[in-house]
């Protein structure tokens, strides 16, 4: 007989599987350490609570990071950050199917490198080789994030999730955060990722099949469609802003709306495309400038290794190594 997803979500395997997880590059945080002391005192605790229908999530921890710009995230315990793992590996599969291909953030084999990678490709498609004109309409929507709505985010959920203690988990895990009156979804849950790209497919399904554009990607809440001709982008970006208003209760950023050329450099995810060459956005490049050292220094390799970068990337190495010492 085929478990329940809910069913799925407490099973000792799943809640095992979580934790193994969730740990993975985590075991010297001091949290993660105090529940690993009582591992499995704490695993079956969580597991039985979840069994009973008993449990509830915790406060979160707000701070503030600056990466470049200021965001404020609010961590999770460690045991609901386990809960979001195994509710994660439970429901994923069920949405990871429905989404189209060209949707970036937070997907297995996707990422960064491979948004900038395939909008590189998009454009020596639709500009057949740079023989001609090709504009870019990059779009971010404002304040993502602190936006979702609750109740459409759950009726989403419901769509493709039919088990009744299920959407009450998720209820659960939607409700342990707001900003306004059911509103908002916090920075740094495992499950808010998942949630974005959920609540996000529905602008992915209507700029593909409702506007029909050919052209188009999204990496998080930021995303860019290519065409011929300025005046249609534009009208885009009116049917995009339109839609979102009305059926996601969401907007675009009126002053991170921008239509450019291929020629004159498309800003996207720290890269900056051109015909001849991709470089590194300025900004990118000063804070890595600033910030290199030994623990970044592979991740920083990886940033220069997809663009025109050698010098950055030597200035880089020999600070990193000078500090080293």
């Amino acid at each position: 007989m085929n478990k329940s997803l809910f069913e799925q979500i407490y099973s000792l395997e799943n809640i095992f599987t979580a934790w193994a997880r969730f740990s993975d590059g985590k075991r010297s945080k001091a949290d993660v350490m105090a529940f690993e002391f009582r591992l499995e005192d704490n695993l079956f605790a969580l597991r039985d609570s979840l069994l009973s229908g008993e449990y509830r999530h915790d406060p979160y921890k707000p701070f503030t990071i600056y990466d470049p710009k200021q965001r404020r995230i609010h961590k999770a315990t460690v045991k609901d950050r386990v809960a979001h793992q195994a509710v994660v590996n439970v429901i994923e599969p069920l949405f990871e199917k429905r989404f189209i291909y060209d949707s970036y953030s937070c997907r297995v084999g996707k990422g960064t490198h491979a948004a900038v990678n395939r909008l590189r490709t998009f454009l020596r498609e639709s500009s057949h080789n740079h023989t001609r004109t090709i504009y870019a309409l990059k779009c971010d929507v404002k304040k993502f994030f602190a936006s979702v709505n609750h109740d459409t985010l759950l009726s989403m959920l419901a769509r493709q999730i039919k088990d009744p203690k299920t959407i009450e988990l998720l209820e659960n895990i939607i409700g342990s955060f707001s900003v306004g009156v059911c509103r908002g979804i916090p920075l740094g849950n495992l499950t808010s990722q998942l949630f974005a790209n959920i609540y996000l497919h529905e602008l992915d399904r209507y700029v593909k099949i409702t506007l029909r554009e050919k052209y188009y990607l999204r990496y998080c809440d930021d995303f860019v469609v290519l065409g011929e001709n300025r005046k249609h982008l534009l009208a885009t970006a009116d049917d995009v802003n339109e839609f979102l208003n009305r059926e996601l209760l969401l907007s675009l950023h009126p002053k991170k709306l921008f239509v450019r050329t291929w020629t004159q450099g498309i800003d996207f995810l720290g890269y900056v495309l051109m015909p001849h060459a991709t470089v590194i956005r300025p900004k990118t490049a000063l804070r890595m400038l600033r910030r290199a050292n030994p623990d970044n220094i592979v991740s920083y390799h990886g940033v220069c290794s997809h663009a025109d970068a050698f010098e950055l990337e030597q200035i880089v190495l020999t600070k990193s190594i000078n500090l080293d010492f």
